[in-house]
């Protein structure tokens, strides 16, 4: 069982951090941006061995956003099951839907891409969660976007200290990575986390 922050993490703080990341992803050339996709995918492949019937979940990013789609495609070809995020506004969770090549999509309320229809997979069910974050450090503490819905879905890792699975992985460019996040109470750390420069293997003990 992880052991709590003596006080939680200043809101504010958090707030004109997340602003000041997401300033610095927004200036990256699009060549740039380009390239760190593809190495993105490269080094995941590279880490985890793609293979048939790996049931991945992974989301469909946005502009300012590290973009997944070369990652899924990749794991496509490698005969990996993809699932997409579903937020549920009722409980604040995520379900996760398989994304099927060709498959209907939508829009949900935030603006995100996401699979219409089909059964929904439990969270405990899958074997590798790509997660999106706006700063990271390498205890694997994450900063989303301030929603807390993949905190609420894996909460479970924090009362079960021995559950390993899925892994939890995320994805950013080397720029986000940080020397210390104030961790808070429910955040759900990251096991690693994938960078145009390689991987990092986060140290969610301490």
């Amino acid at each position: 069982m992880r052991v709590a922050p003596s006080s939680p993490p200043d809101r504010n703080a958090r707030r004109a951090l997340r602003s000041e990341l997401r300033s610095r992803r927004r200036g990256l050339a699009p060549l740039f941006r380009e390239r760190a996709a593809r190495l993105v995918a490269h080094h995941l492949d590279r880490e985890f061995h793609l293979r048939p019937g790996l049931r991945i979940a992974a989301y469909a990013s946005m502009a300012e956003e590290l973009d997944t789609a070369p990652l899924i495609a990749l794991a496509r070809r490698r005969g990996c099951r993809i699932f997409l995020p579903r937020v549920s506004r009722r409980t604040g969770r995520i379900r996760f839907v398989e994304s099927l090549a060709g498959g209907r999509e939508r829009l949900n309320h935030l603006g995100i891409v996401e699979p219409h229809g089909s059964r929904p997979a439990s969270a405990r069910w899958l074997d590798l969660v790509i997660a999106p974050l706006v700063a990271f450090d390498d205890r694997g503490v994450r900063l989303g976007m301030g929603g807390g819905y993949y905190d609420r879905t894996f909460a479970f890792r924090n009362i079960h200290s021995s559950w390993r699975r899925p892994l939890l992985v995320g994805v950013a460019y080397a720029l986000q990575q940080l020397p210390s996040i104030e961790a808070a109470a429910h955040d759900v750390r990251l096991d690693a986390v994938i960078t145009e420069q390689g991987v990092v293997r986060c140290r969610t003990g301490s």
